[in-house]
């Protein structure tokens, strides 16, 4: 029998964290240089909402997601990380919503009504979900086992969906963002420096999604049976 022996989620794992750290970074200076700063009123405090979005759906749940591959201990600490990380996303999130709300709250624009939004809300639904099921099937093993075990790979199917719900919405809101701002008054060029900046931190985020999913899939060398030849 053939054994798993390539790359791992651990050696992608510094990868991982560069490219997170690079898209809160573009983030900040897009939102301080580009948009005029972080604050708790007027477009301040809306420059706050792509930053708490992404770090909490995007680097705090893609690290939840790596916990069974790259954090050593037994089960029940990877549980432990595992459950923090997605509560505190979570929190985060929230914090990040009400940013937006009170945002639109005070410039009376009407909430909820774009796909970006939409999206948004069905990600913190499906989070909540997940955190839920998650904590009452697997922490504290409410349900019998048998019904553990049928539950694990839906969980699973859910997390991973979740995940990538949260990075379609992270660049359905650049897109949003971006049109009303080269539809404005005066509009941004569409070749402008700022307009590239938001691209290629789109094609980032990307990046960094395809990577995180690519280290959860990859086989772990010492418990993974590998590849059985059909001979």
């Amino acid at each position: 029998m053939a054994k798993y022996s390539g790359i791992t989620s651990k050696q992608l794992l510094p990868i991982v964290h560069v490219l997170a750290i690079l898209v809160l970074v573009i983030l900040i200076v897009w939102n301080y240089y580009f948009r005029g700063g972080f604050g708790l009123s007027g477009n301040a405090v809306f420059n706050l909402h792509p930053v708490f979005m992404f770090a909490a759906f995007g680097y705090l749940s893609g690290q939840a997601i790596l916990v069974y591959k790259t954090v050593d201990g037994d089960k029940t600490y990877q549980k432990a990380v595992h459950l923090t990380l997605n509560g505190v996303a979570v929190l985060v999130a929230l914090v990040g919503v009400a940013a937006a709300y009170k945002f639109h709250l005070d410039n009376k624009f009407d909430n909820f009504y774009s796909l970006h939004s939409w999206f948004g809300i069905t990600t913190i639904i499906f989070y909540l979900v997940q955190w839920i099921l998650g904590f009452v099937s697997f922490w504290t093993q409410s349900i019998p086992s048998a019904q553990r075990a049928e539950v694990l790979p839906w969980h699973v199917f859910f997390g991973f969906t979740t995940f990538v719900l949260a990075l379609v919405t992270i660049q359905l809101g650049l897109l949003e963002k971006l049109t009303f701002l080269q539809k404005g008054s005066p509009p941004l060029g569409l070749w402008s420096r700022e307009a590239l900046l938001v691209n290629s931190l789109g094609i980032i985020v990307f990046i960094y999604g395809a990577i995180v999913v690519l280290s959860a899939l990859i086989p772990h060398p010492t418990a993974q049976e590998g590849y059985r030849s059909l001979e």
